[in-house]
This record gives structure tokens, sequence and C-alpha cells, in this order.
């Protein structure tokens, strides 16, 4: 028997199923949580203080959120301007998958804001020389332009045709912009750090940290996609041809090989060898980031264990933890002494909270409209919603006769 129930409403499908139930009440958890922290502060919803400014909601859902949305631009890149239109297939799963995620990060940014209701003022005050100004409106433009893109996707469906025609002129442009602003950010958050060189451990410190960030955004990009295509196929029975996906994950992995020779060079250079063995916290954190989110995963992909599905799941989930580990490195390992700070439960409530509202919304999305291919079932909900509407027409016409 189906565990699930699928409810119809004014033409939308909306599943029920024993999941979904508890990711609804996961949200609204995190909703009272949200409250809370509005109305009161950090005081009783965080274990943040003037020593450890970054907590679990800078590091995880906006620094780890950016980069995990990278698939985005990263899948455009290669499809529209490098024209592989072989991964046009999981464009507008990573389109989806990007929007969603930088619109949870702006969430999470703005609840980072200490005086929230000041978050209207870097659109007045423009702080030319600060980094978090160029991140901010960079990233408030990206997800703007994300939401453009994706009503091109909802005209498909709920608008006339010469709307869904006007979109698609203007997309080439929208790509344009799509593909400078969120390099100009990825990069920025890792210059975050530069000006940190005296309180970061050194293993994490590098004047090439703009470059690493955005580096690390692309290959996990192709990675963040090739799960999210694994999960759709899983929910949904929405299967890509996996030469395909090994071959796009593998144009990410070039980049990963490149980001581990700058690594390397930066430990000759700087003479830092001795901090990766000297059997610290931080010197072992250093070394299972590199060991099992770098090279491991570069050994699967460019082996024989990649033409296998768990081969590539394995790159895929590896790459992923490795550069959200990266991300907790540069924030927590480096910078704060063993103690110093721990995430209040009321804080992963909140980035939980984020999590699942963002799935739910893309099952709606998904079931409801042409995102993985599945336009013929649109276009027939679209039709009966059209012929239910011009029968209920005609029978209210024949009854004013």
């Amino acid at each position: 028997m189906n565990a699930y129930k699928v409810y119809r409403i004014f033409g939308w499908d909306f599943t029920i199923t024993p999941i979904r139930f508890v990711l609804t009440g996961l949200v609204l958890l995190m909703a009272a949580t949200v409250l809370v922290r509005l109305l009161t502060g950090f005081q009783y919803v965080t274990n943040l203080t003037d020593e450890t400014p970054w907590g679990l909601w800078i590091a995880f859902d906006v620094l780890c959120g950016v980069a995990l949305a990278g698939g985005g631009y990263s899948t455009t890149l290669l499809v529209s301007m490098f024209r592989y239109e072989k991964y046009a297939v999981v464009a507008r799963g990573a389109l989806l998958t990007s929007l969603l995620g930088y619109l949870l990060v702006m969430a999470g940014l703005f609840l980072d804001i200490g005086q929230w209701f000041n978050f209207w003022r870097p659109f007045t005050s423009w702080g030319y020389t600060s980094v978090l100004f160029e991140v901010f409106w960079c990233l408030s433009i990206y997800t703007t332009v994300l939401s453009i893109e994706f009503f091109e996707i909802i005209t498909e469906r709920i608008m006339t045709k010469k709307l869904h025609g006007f979109m698609l002129k203007i997309l080439p442009v929208l790509v344009v912009i799509g593909l400078v602003f969120p390099m100009m950010h990825q990069s920025s958050l890792g210059g975050l750090f530069l000006i940190m060189k005296e309180r970061m451990f050194p293993l994490w410190w590098s004047e090439f940290l703009p470059l690493y960030f955005l580096m690390s955004s692309f290959f996990i990009g192709s990675a963040m996609v090739t799960i999210e295509t694994s999960l759709a196929k899983t929910a949904y029975g929405h299967e890509i041809p996996h030469n395909v996906m090994v071959s796009l994950t593998r144009v990410g992995a070039r980049i990963m090989v490149v980001y581990l020779l700058m690594k390397l060079y930066d430990l000759f250079t700087m003479d830092e060898w001795g901090y990766v063995f000297q059997g610290s916290l931080q010197s072992n954190m250093y070394c299972i980031e590199m060991l099992f989110g770098i090279i491991i995963p570069i050994v699967i992909i460019f082996s024989p264990f990649a033409k296998h599905r768990w081969g590539l799941m394995t790159y895929a989930w590896l790459t992923v933890l490795g550069v959200i580990l990266n991300r907790m490195n540069c924030v927590f390992t480096s910078m704060y002494s063993t103690g110093n700070y721990f995430p209040s439960i009321f804080e992963f409530i909140v980035s939980i909270g984020l999590i699942s509202a963002g799935v739910l919304v893309y099952c709606f999305l998904v079931e409801n409209f042409n995102i993985i291919g599945n336009e013929r079932v649109v276009q027939v909900r679209i039709d009966k919603d059209k012929d239910i509407k011009n029968l209920i027409w005609s029978l209210l016409r024949s009854k004013r006769q």
C-alpha cells in the first residue's frame, strides 16, 4: 500500500507523506524559534558572543549554503557558454536547487543580523570598502536573477504564451548576468578571511583564499547536481544517463585537481608541513578534509570506480562533505579555541528547519512544473484544468440562458 496521498487543490498537486509531515513539523518548530529570535535577539536562542560572533548560521547556512548552491551557475556556464548541450537535461533541476539554496542563504544571513530591522541599510548606505557589502549586493542581485530565470518555467504553465515568449527572449541576458555575480560573491566570501591571518590557523589561511572558495564552489556544484539527480530518480523515477553524469562530474574534478596542486604549493612555499603532522586537532581536521574531501574523490572519479553508480555517488557525497568541512574548519577549527563555542539546540533547529522548507518547496515545484523532464505530465494536468474550467463555464452559461 502506498504511504502517501495526493490532494488536488485548485489544479495544484499536494502530496502528503509521513516524511513530509515530519518536515512540516520541523518548519513550524523553526518558525517559532525564529519568532523568539526576532523578538528577543540572540541571547535566548544562540551561543554567540562578542568573542565568537560567527556561528552555525554563518558557517553552515551562509558559507556552506552558497557553495552548495553553486550547481546552478556552474551548469549554466557549461550549457550556455561552452555549449555542452548534453548537460542541458540537468540544467533546470540545477537552477531550482540553486534558487532554493540562495533563498535559504538569504534567510540565514537575515537571521544573523544583530539588529535585523536594519536589514535595508546596505541599500542606502554604500560601504564601498567593505567585502561584506559586495557580498550582500552580489547575493541579492543573483538571487533576483535566479528568481526571474525560474519565472520562465512558471510561465509555461500559468501565464500566457506571449509572456512566456518574452521571458525566453530576455533569458540570454539573464544568463550572462547570472554568470558574473556568483563568481564575484563566491570568491569574496573567501576574501573575508584575508584580514584574519593572525587569527586563523596557518593551514587554512592563504592569499589564494578567494580563488579557493570560487574553485570549490564549482566542483561542489557538479557533485550537488549528481546527488540531486540521484534523489530525483529515487523519488520520481527521473534518470539521467550515467555517462552524462560522469562526464559532468569530471569537469568539476579537473578543477579539484588544480585546487589540490595549489594547496600543495601553499604548503611548500609557506613552509607549513610541520603544522600538518603536529598531531593537534587543527592538523588532524586538515588531514581529514584533504584526504576524504579532495584526494579520495579525485582517485574515485578518474578510476574505473566511476563507471558504477555507487562509485559516482561516493565521489559526490565525499566532495560535498569535504567542502562543508572546509567551510566549517575555516570558521571554527581555524579561529576558535576548543570549547569557546558550540551551537545551541535552537541554532540547529533553525538550520534543519530551513533545509526542511527547501525540500518541501522543491517537491511541490517538481510535482507541478516541468523541472526534471516531466513536461508531458504537466501538460496533461494543464489540459485537464482547462477542460474543467471550460465545463464549469459552459454550465454557468447554460444556467443563465
